[in-house]
């Protein structure tokens, strides 16, 4: 809790009020399962704990030094009513400040910096786990669609994901060829960096030969659900310079969510996201052009092309031209294209930023001082969250 005089976001007393400083955050450690179409040897309690025991690993923190678990899932997905009870233990939370965030686990990240920054706690553990193998992911979708109109003919996240790519594709005057290079790409960076389980990378020729999944995607060009956890280990600024070299800082945040009714959003935008991104970048106090890593989500190939020019790496319909010039490492490990845990693909983009930004060599990266990182919600994308990072 900051105090008067505490040169770590202390407070000074004024005739007019008290001026609060808020306290720096930053990344210290984050674990990862391999992200695998299906754990069928693996319950969810046995991912949460593989991550909860690895994230200490080298810090010299344990579980008596975190002050506070938030946790994100899906009820729906876990299929029964408050899941995150059934985790708890393996979780570490017993007997310590819990909460769940019913969105994807960037959300619950911001949540955890923003209580560290408030002086209200020093260190957080941030968990997020998925095993769509064992549900239906449309369903899923479809669940979070108007019952009345939306539902009835079919609509769910898949139709908008094709709505969306047939409207960018049309504004950007490109072909299905250019989301195959993007899909290509992306299950290449997955294989040669990713923590992913893949047999064969397809190309270019496999992406457009496969199946269609929702005009004029095909399969591939959609992202892929995994089963998976991720942990991620917050801490105030004097404990991350302690345990971290380099210790990760945060130093920007934003999120917005767009109309839920698909047809009243902005054709060919993603208005949410732009919002998110201003706000992040506008407290990083820098553009993402600077920005040395990207790690972000899409639903398909065609929406992770409309996520970097929301966040303003690339002009209107120009994303494309990203994957041959690009002063911004984009998606090194693959992204959300090959590797989908939903609810926790947004938290595995700040795990792996931070660790690109600390070991920028394992990457093919000579040097990295910044990162901006992506998650996303909801049908069609409907919600962002943005973090900037530095180092």
């Amino acid at each position: 809790m900051t105090v008067p005089g505490d040169p770590h976001g202390g407070a000074s007393g004024t005739a007019k009020g008290t001026l609060m400083t808020l306290d720096r955050v930053a990344v210290v450690s984050s674990a990862q399962t391999e992200l695998r179409p299906a754990w069928s040897g693996a319950q969810h309690i046995d991912l949460i704990s593989a991550v909860v025991a690895q994230v200490f690993k080298g810090t010299g923190l344990t579980l008596e030094d975190v002050d506070f678990v938030f946790d994100s899932g899906s009820d729906v997905l876990d299929g029964r009513s408050i899941s995150n009870c059934g985790f708890l233990g393996a979780m570490g939370a017993h007997h310590k400040e819990e909460s769940r965030v019913e969105e994807d686990g960037l959300w619950a990240a911001q949540y955890g910096v923003t209580k560290i920054a408030s002086g209200a706690a020093r260190v957080g553990l941030i968990i997020a786990y998925s095993k769509p193998s064992e549900s239906e992911t449309n369903a899923f979708y479809a669940s979070q669609c108007e019952p009345f109109y939306q539902r009835p003919v079919g609509f769910d996240h898949r139709a908008a994901s094709g709505l969306q790519a047939q409207r960018y594709l049309a504004d950007a005057a490109l072909d299905l060829s250019a989301l195959a290079r993007v899909t290509h790409q992306r299950w290449s960076d997955a294989a040669r960096h990713g923590k992913v389980a893949i047999d064969k990378v397809p190309d270019e020729a496999a992406v457009l030969a496969d199946v269609n999944a929702a005009a004029p995607l095909t399969e591939l060009m959609l992202s892929r659900p995994l089963d998976g956890a991720v942990a991620v280990l917050l801490a105030s600024e004097d404990i991350a310079r302690r345990v971290a070299r380099p210790p990760v800082w945060v130093t920007g945040m934003g999120s917005a969510s767009d109309r839920h009714a698909f047809a009243s959003r902005t054709p060919g935008r993603l208005e949410a996201c732009e919002a998110a991104a201003a706000m992040a970048l506008r407290k990083a106090g820098w553009q993402a052009a600077k920005a040395d890593i990207a790690e972000v989500s899409a639903s398909s190939a065609a929406s992770e092309l409309m996520v970097l020019e929301a966040l303003g790496l690339a002009k209107q319909g120009q994303a494309i031209s990203l994957l041959d010039n690009a002063s911004t490492a984009i998606n090194r490990s693959g992204g959300a294209l090959p590797a989908d845990p939903i609810m926790a693909t947004g938290l595995v983009r700040l795990a792996e930023a931070a660790r690109q930004l600390s070991y920028p060599a394992e990457y093919g990266l000579s040097a990295a001082t910044s990162a901006i990182v992506h998650g996303a919600g909801g049908v069609g994308m409907q919600s962002h969250c943005v973090f900037t990072l530095e180092v």
